[in-house]
């Protein structure tokens, strides 16, 4: 299987995953886009064991914004502020990784 492997801006945080992609989903609603600074956010929705992320500036954040009340927390970069990965309960077994921090865009 291929590996998927990206980090943030200043490569203070990287992350790897040998699985494939369980989905693919471009997110509209208003909190992607504040998370993003854009339109939308295009994420790749990973197996969540499969997926590990490293760096000592990582930092989390628990997003209680989301239409389930749930929290869904996000993982980013404390150096250099790119937002890297979600997870929650709300969406059990899955880490959405942000496509714009793969090393290989073409996925």
């Amino acid at each position: 299987m291929p590996k998927i492997t990206g980090g943030c801006l200043c490569g203070s945080v990287r992350y790897a995953s040998d699985a494939e992609p369980a989905l693919v989903a471009a997110c509209h609603c208003r909190t992607c886009q504040k998370n993003t600074g854009s339109a939308f956010s295009l994420n790749l929705g990973m197996p969540t064991g499969s997926v590990t992320i490293t760096g000592e500036s990582v930092a989390t954040y628990e997003d209680r914004t989301g239409a389930s009340g749930k929290p869904f927390f996000r993982t980013f970069c404390s150096r250099c502020g790119s937002p890297i990965s979600g997870r929650g309960d709300a969406y059990s077994g899955l880490t959405f990784i942000k496509a714009g921090t793969l090393d290989d865009p073409s996925w």
